[in-house]
């Protein structure tokens, strides 16, 4: 498995302006206190979804619909990487499917890449 795997933790989240964002997402919460004050996205895209090519019966089996997904990063023009979202601007969290997931992590895991060679 890749080694981004463990620790990161790949969730949707739908804004309440609708926006989505797909990224590495962690809960924050303040001391003392069990509800969650705000959510850290690290590295947040936004996606696109492009029309579904044709499929065969393998990939209908296997729950392939044939989703082409594009993967654009939300902020593009900020250096953060990491941007804290207030709980109240969040309509939802969800997983996204393992298929985009692993697209996710093979584009962060290229771009650490392409950093540390520029770095």
């Amino acid at each position: 498995t890749n080694s981004l795997d463990r620790k990161m933790s790949v969730k949707i989240t739908i804004l309440k302006n609708g926006q989505h964002l797909i990224s590495d997402m962690k809960e924050l919460v303040a001391e003392n206190q069990d509800d969650i004050q705000a959510y850290m996205l690290q590295n947040p895209h936004t996606y696109e979804i492009n029309e579904n090519r044709f499929l065969t019966e393998e990939e209908k089996k296997d729950g392939d619909f044939g989703i082409n997904v594009t993967l654009v990063p939300w902020l593009v023009l900020s250096k953060d990487k990491k941007m804290i979202i207030p709980t109240d601007s969040v309509l939802t969290v969800v997983e996204p499917l393992d298929a985009v997931t692993k697209l996710y992590l093979d584009k962060c895991e290229a771009f650490s890449m392409k950093e540390e060679l520029n770095g």
